[in-house]
This record gives C-alpha cells, sequence and structure tokens, in this order.
C-alpha cells in the first residue's frame, strides 16, 4: 500500500499531479483547488490511498488526514465510486461534510455533480456515527491566498474545465458567483470560489445529464 509520497510536483492540472519520487512519476488524483495549490518544480507531500480495480490501479492524494478518512468512508458508500468521493471533496470540506451527516442534511450532497438524491440520503446514513470523532468542529484552515480576484478567477475557471465542464459553462457560472459575492470576492481564496461555482454548477450539470 502506498500511504504517502513526498517528491517534485512534474506537472498539476486538473484532478491530477504527478509526483516524482526516487526517479519515478506517480499519477496522483486530487481535487482541482488541491491540484491549483501546488507547483510544478517545488516539493510536495500528499498522503494517498490506492484502489485496486480488475482493469487499473488508481492513486488518490490528499492534503490532509480528515480528507483521507472522508474519502475512505464516502467510498464504503453503496454507489459512490472513488471519483464520486473526490467530487463531494472537491465541493465541500471534510467540516461540511461532517455538519451536513450530523445534522441529517442530505441536501448538500444532492447539490454534488453525480450524486443523486438516493446516494445523498445513503452517504447521510452511512456516514452517520462515523465522522464524530475525526475532530472536524474548527474551522478549516484558510487556503493559499493570490494576488487579485482576476488571478484567482482564473485559476477557478482551469480547475472547472478540467473537472469536464466547457468554457462557456464555467465562466458564466463563475460571472454570476462573482456578482452575487461583489466586494467580498476580493478575499475570496481558490478553493472558496470553487466551492461556489460548483454548488452554482452542480443542479444545472446534473438536470443536463452526465458529462
Amino acid at each position: 500500500m502506498i500511504s504517502s509520497l513526498r517528491g517534485t510536483v512534474l506537472a498539476a492540472m486538473g484532478t491530477a499531479v504527478v509526483i516524482e519520487v526516487g526517479g519515478v512519476g506517480f499519477s496522483v488524483q486530487v481535487t482541482p483547488a488541491h491540484a491549483l495549490s501546488l507547483r510544478v518544480g517545488q516539493e510536495a507531500f500528499v498522503l494517498t490511498t490506492l484502489i485496486v480495480r480488475e482493469d487499473a490501479l488508481s492513486l488518490f492524494g490528499f492534503a490532509d488526514a480528515e480528507s483521507l478518512e472522508i474519502f475512505s468512508l464516502l467510498v464504503g458508500v453503496t454507489g459512490v465510486g472513488p471519483k464520486s468521493a473526490l467530487g463531494v471533496l472537491a465541493a465541500l470540506t471534510p467540516a461540511e461534510i461532517a455538519r451536513a451527516v450530523t445534522h441529517d442534511d442530505d441536501s448538500v450532497f444532492r447539490r454534488v455533480s453525480g450524486i443523486g438524491p438516493k446516494t445523498a440520503k445513503l452517504i447521510v446514513v452511512s456516514l452517520t456515527g462515523k465522522v464524530a470523532g475525526l475532530g472536524l468542529g474548527a474551522p478549516a484552515a484558510a487556503g493559499p491566498s493570490f494576488a487579485g480576484p482576476s488571478s484567482i478567477r482564473d485559476d477557478v475557471l482551469v480547475a472547472l474545465v478540467g473537472l469536464g465542464w466547457n468554457d462557456r459553462s464555467a465562466s458564466e457560472a463563475l460571472d454570476r458567483v462573482v456578482a452575487v459575492a461583489d466586494d467580498d470576492v476580493d478575499t475570496m481564496t481558490v478553493q472558496s470560489l470553487l466551492r461556489l461555482a460548483l454548488t452554482e454548477l452542480g443542479p444545472r450539470q446534473s438536470s443536463a445529464g452526465p458529462r
């Protein structure tokens, strides 16, 4: 089992990064926000879990132990595969997931693209009693800051396109989110703007059918 990787980032885009460890490049699936926080040429450390299937070996990476634990719980839910679990973590922080489960609020998960009403309810039922001990009550740490809203918007647009939305849909969703945020956009991080954009896109994308 590959539990973690520390090495040089060779590539980072969309939902995948390549980290070189001892001359070997490992392709790791991560959330868009996590990918954007890594810089090519710099050292990175990620916690990982290896998903073994008959036709593939897939490595998934996480910035912290809470995200890894939530991912492990999510993939244990009927109907939630590794990519769907990563999609949930792309849209919600571990603390937000724990809070939704604690309050029996499956509507939070229905807003995630690819998660239907039945699966959303199963997530809440399956994770009830399992997230209380993860220490997720504290506010999430602030993500990396950027020079200005235009830089953040461009980074989030790249992440959304990497997730499968086309440029026009992603750009229009970002425009709507930024318009509502107004002055608050100046203090937003990539992670916070990305989550708002995914919330805006989720229902629209789901109603249009699978990507």
